[in-house]
């Protein structure tokens, strides 16, 4: 895999917002295309920096004063789960298919002992994490 470069698999049409783009514009952006982050350029196009949807997490929990309201009224019930006998690349299929993240690993009663991430499976792809065996 050392000789696949970035350019062969990156997504090249990037979207972008810019620095003065009220929040709630970009989280509805981020919905709006399934994508994970927004880059953030000037007028001319150069890198300001990045918003994700991990920020959107913090801009929450900052937010005062604070709604109370549950994970119940946000969550999704219509999840996809995986196996721990499950090969790698069909999870990875999946989460293609379906842009999906993260997969709650079950077990045959639906119990949950783990998650699959994107992150996950990067690492594992790249070496940096150590085979796990379940």
């Amino acid at each position: 895999m050392d000789d696949i470069l970035v350019g062969r698999v990156m997504t090249s049409e990037a979207i972008t917002v810019h620095p003065d783009t009220f929040v709630e514009e970009a989280a509805s952006l981020l919905l709006e295309e399934g994508i994970g982050s927004l880059v953030v350029v000037d007028d001319d196009g150069r890198l300001e920096g990045i918003l994700t949807t991990t920020d959107f997490v913090h801009i929450v929990a900052a937010s005062k004063p604070k709604a109370q309201t549950t994970v119940e009224r946000y969550m999704s019930t219509d999840v996809i789960t995986a196996s721990a006998q499950d090969p790698i690349t069909d999870v990875a299929d999946v989460m293609i298919e379906q842009g999906i993240h993260h997969l709650p690993v079950v077990d045959d009663d639906g119990g949950v002992i783990g998650v699959v991430s994107t992150t996950d499976l990067t690492k594992y792809i790249s070496g940096l994490q150590p085979r796990r065996t379940a």
